[in-house]
């Protein structure tokens, strides 16, 4: 099991900003050959994916992302972001949660699966992309494009996100909220700020009518699949001059809906806000990413038996938390888990895993892969 670590540190070496993997995947595709593999890259403008796969028949998928977020201040690293410091069985560095990781999990899961059932029945691949924490365009959605229009199939699929909140195992995710953004511009009239009566301030106008109705505005109350849409403010930008007052009000927020609040939904209620406070304004939408459920099956109860027989819990799923890959891999048709390592470090400073979860995280994998396509 140590190989794990060892893999798991050879990949946080390498700073795969996205969307640069920077030879991530070339470590993956080394082990994955000798593990008897079909190797196909599909590079997509400045993306490097991958599609390794191995026999025929039901199909069985482990997807994840070798790119990770920028460190920021690397002085305030108690170890380098890209050393791969193990300090008492935690292992340290950008990805090793997000998910560098989960990747070695799984690749360790699936060799040591072959080399006990070298002619297993069922086909085991792996999904593989440069870009997922950046626009991902032309990550896991150019795959799963390529792959429909070739009528090839992916019945079940591990998605290795840190899905896990205290305890390894202790959440699973089959589906996520969807991700809106909407800029929003506020106009007033610009002018001195020692003559507010020749001006018309919006920032004002923003704080005590607009913005305060849509803070308090109740979108949906969620329902037994997911949880409530939620409203955040990320931005606000103006002024020019401590004197001026401004002519107008950059605000962005960002909506995380449900299947109830759809993005139509959405917008006519921000804009009958607006209008109800009779406010001069414009919006540009951005739909991030659209909510996916995937309805459990013989992948999720294998997942749960795995987890229960080395974990001694039962998982919570859970829809919550941002956006993944799931919303792509949704639409070939595939049953859907996200399992991954415990999330509360991921992207932050410090981002580290706990070794001994890395190596029970590989054995889960490998008893999902035996419960899926051996049963």
């Amino acid at each position: 099991m140590q190989k794990i670590i060892q893999l798991a540190q050879k990949l946080i070496n390498i700073p795969s900003l996205s969307p640069n993997d920077a030879g991530c995947q070339k470590l993956i595709i080394k082990k994955l050959k000798k593990l008897k593999f079909n190797i196909e890259l599909m590079p997509f403008k400045n993306t490097t994916n991958l599609w390794a796969s191995r026999g025929t028949g039901t199909t069985l998928t482990f997807a994840g992302h070798t790119d990770i977020v920028p460190p920021g201040n690397i002085d305030d690293w108690t170890f380098p972001p890209f050393e791969g410091t193990i300090n008492n069985n935690v292992l340290y560095g950008r990805g090793a949660t997000d998910m560098k990781g989960s990747l070695a999990a799984m690749i360790i899961a699936a060799e040591s699966f072959i080399t006990q059932h070298p002619n297993h029945q069922g086909k085991l691949s792996f999904l593989i992309t440069s870009d997922e924490e950046g626009e991902a365009i032309y990550g896991t959605k150019k795959i799963i494009e390529t792959l429909i229009n070739r009528h090839e199939k992916i019945d079940y699929c591990l998605l290795g996100e840190p899905s896990s909140c205290n305890q390894l195992g202790d959440t699973i995710k089959n589906g996520r909220r969807g991700s809106l953004t909407a800029k929003i511009t506020i106009h007033g009239i610009q002018g001195h700020v020692a003559y507010p009566n020749l001006a018309k301030n919006p920032i004002h106008i923003a704080i005590t009518q607009g913005l305060n109705t849509l803070i308090n505005t109740i979108w949906d109350h969620g329902n037994n699949i997911f949880p409530a849409t939620t409203m955040q403010i990320s931005s606000i930008r103006s002024g020019i001059h401590s004197n001026i007052i401004p002519s107008q009000i950059d605000i962005e927020c960002n909506f995380r809906f449900n299947n109830i609040s759809t993005p139509h939904k959405i917008q006519d209620k921000v804009n009958n806000i607006m209008k109800k406070h009779n406010l001069t304004y414009n919006i540009n939408w951005y739909l991030m990413a659209t909510p996916y459920f995937s309805h459990p099956g013989k992948l999720m109860h294998a997942t749960i038996k795995s987890i229960e027989h080395f974990q001694k819990i039962k998982p919570k799923l859970d829809t919550s938390g941002g956006t993944s890959d799931g919303r792509f891999i949704k639409k070939i048709g595939a049953e859907i888990i996200e399992l991954g390592t415990i999330n509360q470090t991921m992207h932050k400073i410090n981002e580290c895993v706990n070794t001994i979860d890395l190596k029970t995280l590989s054995k889960i994998y490998k008893n999902i892969i035996e419960r899926v396509l051996l049963s």
